[in-house]
């Protein structure tokens, strides 16, 4: 009788439990005993972070709570998705949404337009973009920045998108490339070009000062374009009229654009260029901390290496360039004209910045990336190596080059001093960007060589500048990757691991990260990454890409949209 009643009970209990509802998991994922860096600089704690839906929703002691997906990430560090404050991957995400190279380093924020943008555009500004495509070829679907980066968010990326507008830009737009300043009329259009971009999301004005056409620009018209940009809340971010022999003057001209258009400003990759010109970071870094003193809200962004990487343009003077391209290459076939940008070109200049001498000689400019199918086997190759096979001079070789590419050509500097390199990764107001674009080592990206930095910027950062040489504690680096590029651009719910953020995660096991992309040898990705999470979405597993693409437009204080 008892085996009966308890055979029935037991029934019963069965009954019971399968008709009571299971207790529904409190969060998407949990990442269990961590080393939580939250952005803010404080030393780690040993927690949990919880991800419900696109955003964080606790942080701490989460024992007893459940989640659809736990992750046990004992020993590993957990900190805000990373921001690259200076990305050219604008191109390089149209071809691979992926964006692997930046994604398996913590990069979940791409932030572009380095005075170039990818709008506004006319029709022929269109027709030129396509005329001058590389190895990567796209339809230009769009006319605005917004559009481009609304363009973005519709085929998928896997990292969050972000864009100033280029000042080169909205000058092409109604100057073309004369090198003459705006009339009237056309400046009331620049402007009005800036504020539209800011409207749609615009973090503020870049510029490039030290090229062509963007070096035609004076300080007056800057300032009127960032006097826009700051009504809506935006900053001023540039690229030096000089990182050389003209350093601190340039920087005398940021510092005075900041002032006059009550405008935040960030410097470009800080840097002195060229050897003579070593020893002037020391007097920058006492201009910039005794402006911020002053009430100026100055930062800069740098990349970790001693080179650099733009194209030959940056070895021949502006004059030369007047008029794009086209003109350009028409006055290098010019003798008259190739003796006098041979000259000039070896000869010491204030005038304009002379990348030839600042590289110190034509076998540190390193050939990486060319348009012109003939030309490619001379990729990876010096100038001084082509120059050499050709039988003619560097200078020479450098016009012939432009002329038979159809482009600049791209190339590497080898311009700037390891231990300047490491003072300024130990100042508080740095944070960081890679100024390459975000590839995979597959194909068309294998067409060219990138900068090292596209692949391992962010974990040379933390594996040799934070781990080995212990130039700043890990905590540190992590504010200044996240917390301190987000409250500079004024962002919204970015940069920081609180209840309420975007889910912008990452994962690493600071033991073991590690860049191993090098000149020789670029498409190499970093590893030490272990999960990634781009507004709650798992982009990267156990070091893997996940084929996700949850990254979406991240838009500046002035945006006019719907929130």
């Amino acid at each position: 009788m008892k085996n009966q009643f308890r055979a029935v009970l037991a029934s019963l209990c069965v009954t019971v439990f399968a008709l009571t509802p299971a207790r529904a998991a409190d969060y998407d994922v949990i990442l269990r005993h961590g080393l939580i860096y939250d952005g803010s600089g404080t030393p780690p704690v040993v927690g949990d972070v919880a991800i419900k839906k696109d955003a964080i929703a606790a942080v701490g002691d989460l024992k007893g709570r459940t989640a659809r997906n736990e992750i046990d990430v004992s020993g590993l560090a957990v900190a805000p998705g990373f921001i690259n404050m200076l990305s050219w991957a604008n191109e390089s995400m149209i071809e691979d949404g992926r964006s692997q190279g930046d994604i398996r380093q913590g990069v979940t924020l791409e932030v572009m337009g380095e005075g170039q943008s990818m709008g506004p555009l006319n029709a022929k500004m269109k027709k030129e973009m396509i005329a001058m495509q590389g190895d990567i070829k796209y339809p230009v679907k769009w006319t605005t920045l917004g559009e481009y980066l609304e363009h973005l968010e519709k085929r998928g990326v896997s990292a969050n998108v972000a864009s100033f507008v280029g000042a080169t830009t909205v000058r092409v737009h109604e100057i073309g490339y004369a090198d003459r300043p705006p009339t009237a009329a056309e400046l009331e259009r620049m402007k009005l070009l800036v504020r539209q971009a800011m409207e749609e999301g615009a973090l503020g004005v870049g510029s490039s000062l030290i090229y062509a056409p963007a070096f035609y620009a004076k300080t007056d018209e800057l300032i009127a374009l960032c006097r826009e940009a700051s009504s809506y809340g935006g900053v001023y971010i540039s690229h030096l009229r000089s990182e050389g022999n003209q350093f601190l003057q340039a920087l005398d001209e940021l510092l005075t654009i900041s002032r006059e258009a009550k405008i935040p400003a960030e410097i470009y990759h800080l840097k002195a260029a060229g050897q003579l010109n070593w020893s002037k970071l020391d007097a920058a870094i006492q201009k910039i901390e005794a402006a911020r003193a002053g009430g100026l809200r100055i930062t800069a962004d740098m990349y970790c290496y001693v080179a650099g990487a733009t194209g030959l343009d940056a070895a021949m003077p502006p004059w030369v360039q007047e008029g794009g391209y086209l003109e350009w290459a028409k006055r290098l076939k010019d003798p008259s004209i190739r003796e006098r940008v041979k000259r000039e070109m070896a000869t010491p200049t204030d005038k304009w910045e002379n990348g030839y001498l600042e590289a110190g000689s034509p076998d540190k400019i390193l050939l990486v990336a060319f348009k012109n199918p003939k030309l490619k086997p001379l990729t990876g190759k010096t100038l001084a190596y082509v120059a050499k096979l050709r039988g003619t001079s560097p200078e020479e070789t450098a016009m012939d080059l432009v002329i038979e590419d159809g482009s600049r050509v791209g190339a590497v500097y080898f311009m700037m001093s390891e231990d300047n390199v490491r003072k300024e990764a130990g100042l508080p107001w740095v944070s960081f960007g890679s100024d390459e674009g975000s590839y995979s080592p597959r194909g068309v990206f294998l067409k060219s060589n990138p900068h090292p930095r596209a692949y391992g910027n962010f974990a040379r950062l933390l594996g040799r500048y934070v781990r080995d040489e212990k130039i700043i504690p890990l905590e540190e680096a992590v504010r200044r990757l996240t917390t301190l590029p987000a409250e500079n651009l004024k962002l919204d719910r970015r940069g920081a691991l609180k209840p309420g953020h975007y889910a912008d995660v990452v994962v690493f096991d600071a033991a073991k990260i590690q860049d191993h992309a090098t000149f020789d040898k670029p498409h190499q990705y970093a590893t030490g990454m272990v999960h990634v999470f781009v507004n709650g979405t798992q982009v990267l597993k156990n070091g893997e890409h996940t084929g996700e693409k949850p990254g979406r437009v991240v838009r500046g204080p002035g945006w006019k949209g719907k929130r």
